[in-house]
């Protein structure tokens, strides 16, 4: 994930308190945009691209500390986009201080920490007034990196891989995905039909936090290959933001042979 906070390895803190919090906003907001406009939206996939990573939120490798809020979007598309096998993160100076070091050159990614403090001039007022101080919201950054990024960490962090589960298995939906005769091929961190080779990419099931998903995402790429010049020949040269990519991706959304005539 191309963060234009990204910073390379280097052996400086990974806190940055200079950051006007206006700026930071602004940055995090672009971002997310990007990631948007890019047609990425790594909060609704319902699998994890790393089955070796297990199920979960993004985590600090160190501290075992879950990451929440606009972090969680922001660690799970630089998962996605670095082909990370894992969910955990280390700070530059974390990873020294887990016996290891980020490798050379590597590029960290943007976290921030938002929180509110009571300045003493705010408590003396406070004193002599009797009304609640005022707190002072505050935000600051933090680059951090996956450990895939590093090397020489010790063993026992809290970046040891999950086990995944066994799998859900819905014995009539199997029977359907059977008859319809499509090429499936299980394995990846994507989920897609390709017209030209005319075959389904899904991730395997365990990789799914609800692995009912993994059926309602196989169904979704099946109605996507329904529409193969050699079944219901339908219109699938459209481009991410294509009028005829809309339509083709509302055919697999609503199960309709024919593109909504709204948008013909």
């Amino acid at each position: 994930m191309g963060f234009s906070g990204k910073r390379r390895a280097r052996g400086e803190g990974s806190e940055d308190k200079t950051q006007p919090r206006a700026n930071l906003y602004d940055e995090v907001t672009r971002k997310i945009i990007s990631e948007l406009e890019a047609g990425r939206f790594p909060w609704v996939q319902p699998w994890d691209s790393h089955v070796a990573g297990g199920p979960g939120l993004p985590m600090n490798a160190l501290t075992a500390r879950r990451y929440s809020g606009v972090n969680v979007l922001l660690l799970w598309g630089a998962a996605i986009e670095g082909d990370y096998p894992t969910q955990n993160w280390l700070t530059f100076k974390q990873a020294r201080q887990a016996g290891g070091s980020v490798r050379k050159g590597e590029r960290g990614t943007c976290v921030v920490y938002a929180d509110r403090f009571i300045p003493e001039t705010e408590k003396a007022k406070a004193q002599e007034t009797g009304e609640d101080a005022r707190a002072v919201p505050f935000l600051k950054r933090f680059t951090v990196f996956n450990v895939a990024q590093c090397e020489g960490l010790r063993e026992g962090l809290a970046s040891q891989e999950a086990r995944l589960p066994e799998r859900e298995i819905v014995p009539h939906a199997e029977a359907l995905i059977a008859a319809t005769g499509a090429d499936i091929r299980i394995g990846g961190g994507e989920a897609f039909y390709s017209p030209v080779g005319d075959y389904i990419q899904v991730p395997p099931q365990p990789a799914f936090r609800d692995q009912i998903n993994f059926y309602r995402t196989a169904f979704h790429e099946l109605s996507h290959w329904t529409g193969h010049r050699a079944r219901l020949d339908r219109d699938q040269t459209g481009r991410f933001g294509s009028k005829p990519y809309a339509r083709e991706e509302l055919c697999a959304l609503s199960g309709q042979s024919a593109p909504p005539a709204t948008l013909q």
